[in-house]
C-alpha cells in the first residue's frame, strides 16, 4: 500500500525487500571490483607507493625486493602532474546566468529571482570548495559525484511545532567519491539513463539512529584510508610514502539507498533505504523537475570520458607504466653510482680477513693485512655510466609530460632553452592549456546540471514564503520576497568563456582597449554611471564603485509597477515620464496574460505620464 509517497508492507515483505537490495548490492560490488582496484592503484601512485600492482587474483599487492641491496626509492612525477592540472582547473569559477524562456515581465523577474536564489544557495554550500574536492577525486580516480538533496532541517526558522523548531528547508550539496556509487550497469554512460543507482556509505550508527529514529547496533566495517605509519622512516626504515590500505571502523554500518527510474509498477520511480536488516524507507523518488519528471539527485563529473563506460579515466592510468620504468631506471642508475663510489673489491681466497673487511669496509687510512705470497686485493674496473641511461631518463620524462597533457612550462615554470620569442612562448602556453580544455568542459557541463537540479528542488519544496537578498553591482542590497510559485522554467548557462585560455589579465586588457576606443560611450558621448560600475567590477577596482544610474532607478520602479499594479499611484513630478511610458508600453505588448483590469489601470497610468510631458 502507499500513503504520502511512502509504501507500507508487512514484516515479511520488508524482509524480502531488504534481502533483495542486499543481494543486488553484493552483485554490484563484484561487478565494480575491477574499477575499484584501478582507483586504489591510482591513489597509491599519486601518494608515492609506486611498487603496488593488481594481481591475477584481483588483489592489490606490493612488489618485494629481489635482493637486500636493491635500491627501491620512488621518484614521484605523478603527484606534481596532478597538482599542476588541479591548479589549472581551479581557474573554473562558476558564475551562472539564468535565461528567461520569454521576454514578458513575469519571466524576466522570475529569472532575476532565480539568479539570486542560485547564487545564495551556492555560497551557503561553499560551492567552490565542493568543486575543488570533486575535481581532486575525478583527477585521481577519473570520476566523482555531486549529491544534491533537500534538507528539511536547514534554511530559515519558521516556527515551533510540538516543542520542535521547524525550518523552511534548503538545498544541500555534497561530494561523493566513486567508492560510494554503484550503477546497475558499468556500460551506461549517462547517469540519468541508468535503470537504478545505489548509493552506499559507512556511517556511525549513532547518526543513522538519530536520523531515522531507529536502534541499530554498530558493526566492524571495512573502509579505505591513507596509511601514514610509513612516514616513520627513521624508525621503521621504510620509505617515506603513504599508501591506501583497508582498515576496520567500529560502531559503523552501511546505509544503502537505491534509486530506481519510473516503471509501469512504479510510475513515479522508487527510493528504498535500508541499513543492515532494517527497511528505513520505501516510496516514490522524492525529486522532480518543474515538468514533473523524477530524477536521481546525483551529477557525475569525469576527468576523461571512456566510450560505453559509466566510469571516467584518469591521466594517472596512462602515466603508471612510464612512472614504473622511470623508477626502475633511476634506481639502477643510483646502484651504478654506488658501485662507482664504493667499488667492488676482489680478494684471493684466504688472503685477508673477509669478515673484518665486510664489517668495517675500506676506511681511509685503514691498514689491510693480506697473506704473504698472495695477490693483494684490488678494485674491479667499474666502467662509466652509459650515455643511453641519460637519454632514456630524458625520454621517459618527455613521455610523461606528453601523456599527461602538462608540459615543463606548467610543472617546473621553465621555458625551453631553444625558444626565446615571446609569441612562441605564448603559443606554447596556449597549447598547454588547450590540452586541459576537454576536462574543463566536462566540469562545466556538470556544474550546469547541478544548477538545474538546485532550482528544481526550490521549485518543488520552497512552499513557505522566504526572503532572499543580493548585492547589486552598485553595492546596494536588493530583497526578494518569494515562494516556489514565483519560479518559472528557464535555461541555465555559464557566463564565462574558457577560463584556461582567457585569464583575468587578458579580460582587463580587453576592457581597457575598448575604453580607449570609446566603445563604452553612450549616444551622448559619455559613459553612464551604471556602465562605470560594471567596468570597475570587471577590473576588480571596488574603491571606485558608483551608485546606481538614475535612469536605471526609474526603469526598475516602472517594472515593479508592472508586476504589482496595486502599487500604481499618480505619477510623481520627479519621474522620468518617457522611460516610464516605454517600460509600461513594453509590458503590455509582450505580456500575454494581463487581466483586463490591470491593462486598463496601466493604460490610464500611461495617459497621466503623457500629460506631464505635454506641460
Amino acid at each position: 500500500m502507499q500513503e504520502d509517497n511512502k509504501f507500507y508492507y508487512s514484516e515479511l515483505e520488508d524482509k524480502i525487500i531488504v534481502n533483495s537490495i542486499q543481494n543486488d548490492f553484493k552483485n554490484r560490488q563484484i561487478l565494480r571490483k575491477p574499477f575499484e582496484l584501478i582507483w586504489e592503484l591510482n591513489m597509491n601512485f599519486y601518494l608515492g607507493n609506486q611498487y603496488s600492482y593488481i594481481s591475477n587474483s584481483q588483489e592489490l599487492l606490493n612488489i618485494e625486493k629481489s635482493f637486500f641491496w636493491e635500491n627501491r626509492e620512488t621518484y614521484n612525477h605523478i603527484a606534481p602532474i596532478i597538482e599542476s592540472r588541479l591548479s589549472k582547473l581551479s581557474k573554473i569559477k562558476p558564475k551562472f546566468s539564468v535565461k528567461p524562456n520569454s521576454n514578458n515581465e513575469v519571466d524576466l523577474y522570475a529569472t532575476k529571482l532565480s539568479n539570486s536564489i542560485l547564487s545564495n544557495c551556492l555560497n551557503q554550500n561553499h560551492f567552490e570548495e565542493i568543486i575543488s574536492t570533486a575535481t581532486h577525486w575525478s583527477e585521481i580516480t577519473g570520476t566523482s559525484f555531486y549529491k544534491i538533496t533537500w534538507d528539511n532541517n536547514a534554511g530559515n526558522f519558521v516556527g515551533v511545532v510540538d516543542n520542535k523548531n521547524i525550518n523552511g528547508g534548503d538545498v544541500k550539496i555534497s561530494v561523493c567519491s566513486p567508492f560510494e556509487i554503484y550503477p546497475d550497469s558499468n556500460e551506461t554512460s549517462n547517469l540519468q539513463d541508468c535503470l537504478s543507482i545505489i548509493y552506499a556509505k559507512a556511517l556511525p550508527v549513532k547518526l543513522i539512529n538519530e536520523t531515522y529514529n531507529t536502534s541499530i547496533d554498530g558493526d566492524d566495517v571495512d573502509t579505505l584510508e591513507i596509511d601514514n605509519q610509513s612516514y616513520l622512516s627513521n624508525i621503521s626504515g621504510r620509505t617515506n610514502t603513504s599508501k591506501i590500505t583497508h582498515s576496520t571502523k567500529t560502531g559503523y554500518a552501511y546505509l544503502i539507498e537505491r534509486y530506481e527510474k519510473p516503471t509501469t509498477e512504479y510510475p513515479n520511480g522508487r527510493l528504498t533505504i535500508i541499513c543492515k536488516d532494517m527497511l528505513l524507507f520505501d516510496g516514490d523518488l522524492p525529486y522532480k523537475t518543474p515538468s514533473g519528471q523524477p530524477f536521481y539527485p546525483f551529477v557525475k563529473q569525469v576527468s576523461n570520458k571512456k566510450l560505453s563506460s559509466f566510469w571516467g579515466s584518469s591521466v594517472i592510468e596512462r602515466c603508471i607504466p612510464i612512472q614504473r620504468a622511470y623508477n626502475a631506471l633511476k634506481n639502477k642508475k643510483h646502484e651504478y653510482i654506488s658501485r662507482l663510489a664504493s667499488g667492488i673489491l676482489t680478494v684471493e681466497d684466504g688472503s685477508v680477513d673477509v669478515d673484518n673487511l665486510e664489517d668495517e669496509g675500506l676506511a681511509p687510512g685503514k691498514i689491510l693485512i693480506y697473506r704473504s705470497g698472495s695477490t693483494p686485493p684490488k678494485f674491479m674496473s667499474p666502467g662509466t655510466i652509459p650515455a643511453e641511461l641519460e637519454k632514456e631518463e630524458e625520454s621517459l620524462l618527455n613521455e610523461l609530460n606528453s601523456l599527461s597533457g602538462i608540459s615543463d612550462i606548467t610543472t617546473s615554470s621553465t621555458i625551453p632553452t631553444n625558444i626565446s620569442s615571446g609569441s612562441a612562448i605564448s603559443l606554447l602556453i596556449e597549447q598547454d592549456e588547450s590540452r586541459l580544455s576537454l576536462t574543463a568542459d566536462h566540469i562545466r557541463a556538470s556544474l550546469v546540471l547541478i544548477a538545474q537540479q538546485v532550482l528544481s528542488l526550490f521549485k518543488q519544496y520552497a512552499t513557505t514564503p522566504r526572503i532572499t537578498k543580493q548585492t547589486t553591482p552598485a553595492g546596494e542590497i536588493e530583497l526578494f520576497y518569494w515562494t516556489n510559485q514565483d519560479l518559472v522554467e528557464s535555461t541555465i548557462k555559464l557566463e564565462q568563456d574558457n577560463e584556461l585560455q582567457h585569464s583575468n589579465n587578458d579580460k582587463k586588457d580587453l576592457i581597457l582597449t575598448l575604453y580607449e576606443k570609446g566603445l563604452f560611450n553612450n549616444s551622448d558621448g559619455y559613459i553612464s554611471s551604471s556602465t562605470k560600475t560594471k567596468i570597475f567590477n570587471a577590473l576588480e577596482v571596488k574603491e571606485f564603485e558608483t551608485k546606481k544610474d538614475i535612469n536605471e532607478v526609474h526603469t526598475e520602479r516602472a517594472i515593479q509597477e508592472n508586476l504589482n499594479p496595486e502599487i500604481i499611484e499618480q505619477p510623481l513630478e520627479i519621474d522620468n515620464h518617457k522611460l516610464h511610458i516605454e517600460e509600461h508600453t513594453r509590458f503590455l505588448l509582450t505580456e500575454q496574460n494581463v487581466s483586463k483590469e490591470t491593462k486598463n489601470k496601466i493604460l490610464n497610468h500611461i495617459k497621466q505620464h503623457k500629460k506631464y510631458l505635454e506641460i
